[in-house]
């Protein structure tokens, strides 16, 4: 397919990209200065592609926008001078090396370009939902310091309204207008060459979910995500010699899973990444066919999802190499029904925002274990322990822990929750997880998420694996439901497939056959759809938050 620029992106054939001179001032000073120091900036793996290939497609979006590697590094080389200048907005103040740069993007190229010019620039990207509201706007804004954001004028009623509150300008990238992202970059010089930094430089700053709390904002170094998008994807499946990478990108960019295992890991390996705004079952399908798609992920819903859709057997996923599941467990019985149904083993791994995020993972060389979330990747320890912080034998459940290169720097201006997680030199994350003797690794559940039935432990996870089992059921989600008289009770809230029928009571006698008399649910809900996240997690919170509202009490 031919690499060609698109009208949206005249910017990229000005006159200031021939140059490789060109040299910025910034306040009277030159940033050739700084050219021929020691440094390490992620985004040297867009820099290496253009030189390397820069004719070479690296982004498809909306199947007429194609931008060649050499297009996306001038763009971001741009961008980086507006932030460095100050050029972006009126009356806004020159972007310093470690400034925070708040991007609130869905999958689009302009994301790309924003996140890399910030990098080059030696800014820090904070990325952030374009669906926030003002008050989570102005509140992860306020708390990571940004001096500005880049954001939709589709979506601008809450930044507009966040960025009027913090008195910080806005760099819309969808405006057309002389203001707009489009006409700035065509009127600007190109970076030279990336601002030094350090490996252990801040380069993002990832605020967690806050399903326990009030977000924090994990620092990730420049090296925590080269490494992540770099070593990590090769020993999970090394690259063919002469295989094109070509990859799905439906997972939200602004979430870590998307941004390295998508994003990073794609221009690292000089490949082209195929762009969604959003998913539809039907459209991924059609897409991966379309453009022979050799990299997919995605979380436990989308698989889901795809297998559901009436359209699933009109497209053919011969292209696949891999497809890769995480973000949340991934049901067995999924696993198995989609290598049926595509001839695709789905390699589940396991990381979180403050784990770059993988940490351990199936793989080519180790074989998949159904059910397990494979061996810790390369320069990774993984150990469970205990609530005393002491290693528990395999076969029990404990707490996963985690250190090596992954494992973020900490928690943006909290060294209280920073000393906390980070004991003993291991990170500590939350989730139960048990370690078979072979050495590989299973996901229980949260350790917020566990139920504790009449002081018996109830893995949520355990039962969800059982609903599944059922033919009628599509999806599940199970939760810990207040009770008088056992403390908590198992409530499983279930979507039906669709042209089944089933009921409550067929599930309760399904579930006897195979759990214990204390673990299966009492309470099943049916509902139309469970809540989901913006990388299609299943939101147990919102789910707990239901039964609070119907105020329940068993």
């Amino acid at each position: 397919m031919e690499t060609t620029p698109c009208r949206m992106f005249p910017f990229i054939r000005s006159k200031t990209a021939q140059s490789k001179n060109t040299e910025l001032t910034v306040n009277g000073s030159s940033s050739s200065s700084a050219l021929y120091k020691s440094n390490f900036n992620l985004g040297t793996i867009l820099c290496a592609a253009a030189q390397d290939s820069p004719q070479k497609t690296a982004i498809v979006y909306d199947d007429k926008i194609f931008l060649s590697y050499k297009d996306l590094d001038v763009a971001a080389r741009k961008f980086a001078s507006l932030l460095m200048t100050g050029n972006y907005a009126k009356g806004a103040v020159p972007c310093r090396p470690e400034d925070r740069v708040a991007i609130l993007l869905p999958n689009i190229p302009q994301f790309c370009i924003a996140y890399y010019g910030a990098l080059y620039a030696g800014c820090i990207v904070v990325p952030m939902n374009f669906l926030f509201t003002e008050r989570e706007i102005t509140g992860l804004v306020k708390d990571s310091e940004a001096k500005v954001l880049v954001a939709l004028k589709a979506y601008g009623t809450e930044p507009t309204k966040a960025a009027k509150k913090l008195g910080i300008p806005i760099l819309w990238a969808d405006d057309e207008s002389s203001c707009g992202m489009q006409a700035l970059l065509s009127s600007a010089n190109p970076l030279p060459a990336l601002i030094p930094t350090s490996p252990d430089d801040t380069a993002v700053i990832l605020y967690t979910s806050g399903t326990t709390g009030v977000p924090k904002g994990a620092m990730l170094s420049h090296m925590n995500l080269f490494l992540n998008a770099t070593i990590v994807p090769n020993t999970i499946r090394p690259v063919e010699p002469d295989e094109e990478t070509i990859v799905l990108a439906v997972l939200p960019l602004f979430h870590i899973f998307g941004q390295t295992c998508m994003q990073n890991t794609t221009f690292a390996r000089m490949g082209k990444l195929v762009m969604l705004p959003r998913f539809e079952p039907g459209e991924v399908l059609r897409t991966i066919e379309k453009y022979n798609v050799s990299l997919f992920a995605g979380v436990p819903t989308m698989y889901i999802a795809m297998l559901r859709c009436p359209e699933s057997d009109k497209y053919s996923l011969g292209s696949l190499k891999m497809a890769i599941s995480g973000g949340a467990a991934i049901p067995v019985e999924i696993l198995k029904e989609f290598e049926q149904r595509y001839g695709i083993a789905i390699m589940e791994g396991y990381g979180l925002s403050e784990t770059s995020p993988t940490c351990c993972s199936n793989s080519v060389r180790q074989g998949r274990k159904p059910g397990s979330i494979g061996h810790p990747v390369w320069g990774v320890e993984m150990t469970i322990l205990d609530e005393k912080d002491q290693p528990v034998p395999d076969g029990q459940p404990g707490e996963v822990c985690i250190r090596g290169h992954c494992v973020m720097k900490g928690y943006f201006k909290r060294p209280k929750e920073t000393a906390e997680a980070m004991r003993n030199g291991w990170f500590h994350t939350g989730d139960v997880g048990i370690r078979d003797p072979d050495g590989s690794y299973r996901i229980v559940d949260r350790t917020k998420d566990m139920i504790i039935r009449g002081g018996l432990n109830v893995y949520p996870r355990e039962v969800e694996e059982v609903l599944y089992m059922h033919p009628a059921v599509a999806e599940a989600a199970v939760v810990g439901i207040p009770s008088e008289r056992l403390g908590e009770e198992i409530a499983a809230y279930i979507c039906k497939k669709e042209g089944h029928e089933v009921s409550s009571e067929e599930i309760t006698e399904h579930c006897k056959r195979y759990l214990a008399a204390y673990k299966y649910p009492r309470k099943i809900e049916f509902v139309k759809e469970l809540p989901k996240g913006p990388s299609g997690k299943i939101l147990k919170r919102e789910i707990r938050e239901w039964h609070k509202k119907m105020k329940s009490k068993l």
